[in-house]
């Protein structure tokens, strides 16, 4: 995730002793840069830079899970993470998602339209079909059955593509409770942007000059 020049830093976490006690590593050493500059960034760098020696894990976890080469692309697999997070009304993984599905999908126009009314969208009904079932994933749990994953199946996409964007909704049904809980606030809408591009061309784990 990117810093960008901005007017003013973004509100503080609800966790005054997390933001203010990051451990040395990569995540330190952006957040130092960025306050230096008086930039803007992504405050979800806090919850990583507090404990690296799990949150490191979760990074590339989350890479395995968007980026691996699947029956799935990576940019369904970030419409999932906003349409997911929009579920939570998790409003910055909802646009830090959007971004990086638009970017993917070389189209703001359609993660617009999806993200405001999912059946009237231009979005394929195959991909419809995706994301009803993550709704009830997400909504109405306990009565996920059998007959809901084969409605899928159906719709076009086979086990290895369900296995992932069930792995998808699950991993941000995490990450919206764990940014949501923890305050971290939405960016403007240029970071977002930008935010969106580095996931899109970077993904998940960040390494020097990244």
């Amino acid at each position: 995730m990117s810093t960008v020049s901005a007017r003013a830093r973004a509100k503080a976490l609800y966790l005054p002793g997390v933001e203010s006690n990051p451990k040395p590593g990569l995540y330190k050493e952006l957040i130092d840069s960025a306050r230096g500059r008086n930039a803007e960034y992504s405050k979800i760098w806090d919850l990583f830079a507090f404990q690296p020696s799990f949150t490191d894990s979760l990074s590339r976890f989350s890479q395995g899970v968007l980026r691996t080469p699947a029956t799935i692309s990576p940019a369904m697999r970030e419409l999932i993470a906003a349409w997911t997070s929009l579920q939570n009304e998790c409003r910055f993984c909802t646009r830090a998602h959007a971004a990086a599905a638009a970017e993917l999908l070389g189209s703001e126009d359609l993660v617009r339209g999806v993200l405001n009314d999912l059946e009237a969208s231009a979005l394929e009904e195959k991909d419809k079909a995706m994301l009803r079932y993550v709704t009830k994933i997400t909504r109405d749990l306990p009565a996920v059955t059998a007959d809901d994953v084969e409605q899928v199946r159906v719709a076009g996409w086979d086990d290895e593509a369900i296995y992932y964007a069930i792995t998808t909704c699950a991993l941000f049904n995490f990450y919206n409770r764990w940014i949501t809980a923890t305050g971290v606030a939405e960016m403007s809408e240029e970071a977002h942007r930008l935010q969106g591009q580095h996931l899109a061309r970077h993904g998940y784990v960040r390494e020097e000059n990244h």
